[in-house]
């Protein structure tokens, strides 16, 4: 069964930088879409970043853009989100998320969920202080 763990997380202040880890077992997606999701609380999940892992395409939400980068090592299985210039608005869980089939069509965060396989992990906190 696949897993995602994510790490990276934690407490900075407004303008710090942060780098997000999401390391997959179980499954390699070397063919497929990730991306990492944002959450506060009331809310529902927001793509922030995905990639295709295939040809490295990335797509960022208009929040992310010029300031985070997504990455992937295929060959170590892990994916990663450079965040720089974060903001109070920021904050929240950050979740990472594979679709489970194969694809290129990675643009914005609606390819999730749409196979009952797709992998999701456990968060890890991300909190901006003014």
């Amino acid at each position: 069964q696949a897993q995602l763990r994510e790490s990276g997380g934690g407490s900075v202040q407004n303008g710090g930088s942060l780098v997000l880890f999401c390391v997959a077992s179980g499954a390699t997606y070397d063919n497929n879409c990730m991306g990492w999701f944002h959450q506060t609380p009331g809310e529902g999940p927001s793509a922030v970043a995905t990639i295709a892992t295939g040809s490295g395409r990335t797509y960022y939400d208009d929040s992310a853009k010029g300031r985070f980068t997504i990455s992937r090592n295929n060959a170590k299985n892990t994916m990663y989100l450079l965040m720089n210039n974060l903001t109070v608005e920021d904050t929240g869980m950050y979740y990472c998320a594979a679709r489970f089939v194969p694809s290129e069509d990675c643009y914005g965060g609606g390819w999730y969920g749409q196979n009952a396989k797709d992998a999701w992990g456990q968060g890890t906190l991300v909190a901006v202080s003014p």
